[in-house]
């Protein structure tokens, strides 16, 4: 018996639905089931916008330039890498990656699976400079060694290369252009489904993700608390359903939307900072953290590759007052100590719950150790100046704009972290009100 079909059979049986189930059952499970599903669905999402919008499956489609506040596809886009990106299809053979020469230059390609864990990030940090050529298996497939095994069938492929600047990006474009892969062709794809819509549509697309990646053996605890649903099966029918459980279902599934609910990126607190948690984009058991982060920030990179912090505002929450000006000044020698680099990024909230670039005058959305033009004072400290209007005078070099409207977000990237800041030494500044 082949892996998958042991997979299907083993989830069918956790998940089989009793014939009858109370309604606390039913609430507990649609809360753990929200929760267990959110990231495939949400990666399926990125998938069927990609593949709807005439990007075949097994190809990868580079950006031509930085994000900006039009681009959202995923949630916090960075404003430092453009990306290459590709959905593979794994059940009719095995994929080629090639990874270009990098030169100086910092890239990653990250092989997620459908719940979003990184299942190998190549590149600087892992595979070198000198690029490579790598073979890309499924769950089922016979593999040669130093092949690279995916637990799901379908694959996200996600390379992102460093610019420095806007005079960089044609170089920054020649390498992005050299990752390459290789695929048979895809079979159809499960959709994805908005997590904020109908309890109905999203477990009825969670439910045939489910059966596209069957979970692995490790998740069978995780799937009996979510069986009184029958998810996992062909038979799962949400009209099925009594009015009285539809309506524990709807309440679990408010309840799961609440415990999503949390600044950052999962970790805790230190200083005037959110840590991401130490399982970020390797994830495993952890659903709620591996949720949250599909929320707020996903196909998030492990902390070996990047390190994601986000600012703790007076009222100890990720969210900071627009009207008000506020600085983040780092003093001499003690910008975020990294390998490759740093960057700070604002974002605004979306009415859905995602993080996005905001529009500004001067189409400024990060500022970092690469941007032209920086100030450092007298005693060696560069200060970051941000408010919605420019801030005047030599503070004009540093500004940060926040939204023209409504709250801000902020989150400090720090790419191939040094040991100081993976083991929480360094603790970066508190941003102040002035």
């Amino acid at each position: 018996m082949r892996r998958r079909d042991l997979l299907v059979g083993g989830m069918a049986a956790s998940l089989a639905a009793p014939a009858f189930a109370d309604a606390f059952a039913l609430q507990s499970a649609a809360s753990e089931a929200f929760i267990y599903t959110l990231p495939m669905v949400e990666v399926a999402r990125v998938r069927a916008r990609l593949l709807g919008a005439g990007l075949p499956a097994g190809r990868f489609f580079g950006q031509g330039a930085l994000a900006t506040p039009e681009a959202r596809t995923v949630t916090t886009p960075n404003n430092d890498t453009i990306y290459a990106t590709a959905f593979i299809d794994l059940s009719a053979g095995p994929a080629t990656l090639t990874i270009p020469p990098l030169g100086g230059r910092y890239a990653s390609f990250a092989i997620l699976d459908m719940v979003s864990d990184n299942v190998a990030v190549l590149g600087t940090r892992t595979t070198g400079q000198e690029g490579g050529v790598f073979t890309l298996v499924g769950p089922d497939a016979a593999a040669s060694p130093g092949a690279i095994r995916s637990p799901t069938p379908w694959v996200w492929a996600l390379a992102r290369v460093l610019v420095a600047g806007p005079h960089d990006l044609p170089a920054a474009k020649a390498v992005l252009a050299g990752f390459k892969v290789v695929a048979a062709p895809a079979g159809k794809a499960a959709p994805g489904a908005d997590r904020n819509g109908p309890w109905q549509d999203y477990f009825k697309a969670a439910n045939a993700l489910l059966l596209e990646n069957p979970p692995p053996a490790t998740d069978a605890k995780a799937l009996r608390q979510m069986a009184p649903l029958g998810l996992g099966t062909p038979r799962f029918a949400p009209a099925r359903f009594t009015p009285e459980e539809a309506a524990a279902i709807a309440a679990g599934v408010a309840n799961a939307r609440q415990r999503l609910r949390a600044p950052g990126f999962g970790g805790k607190r230190v200083g005037g900072w959110v840590f991401q948690a130490s399982d970020t984009g390797a994830f495993f058991q952890d659903y709620l953290g591996r949720a949250r982060i599909a929320v707020g920030g996903l196909a998030a990179l492990p902390p070996a590759e990047a390190m994601y912090l986000t600012a703790v505002s007076p009222a100890g929450g990720a969210s900071f007052d627009g009207d008000h000006l506020w600085r983040l000044r780092f003093a001499k020698d003690m910008a975020p100590p990294v390998d490759a680099f740093w960057s700070l990024t604002m974002y605004e909230a979306a009415p859905e719950g995602g993080f996005y670039l905001t529009r500004n005058p001067i189409n400024r959305y990060a500022i970092g150790d690469r941007t032209p033009g920086l100030t450092v004072g007298g005693d060696g400290a560069l200060d970051i100046w941000i408010s919605r209007t420019d801030p005047g005078g030599a503070r004009s070099a540093n500004w940060l704009p926040a939204p023209a409207k409504g709250p801000f977000t902020l989150v400090l990237r720090a790419y191939l972290p040094q040991p100081i800041l993976l083991s929480e030494t360094y603790t970066p500044p508190a941003v102040e009100q002035l």
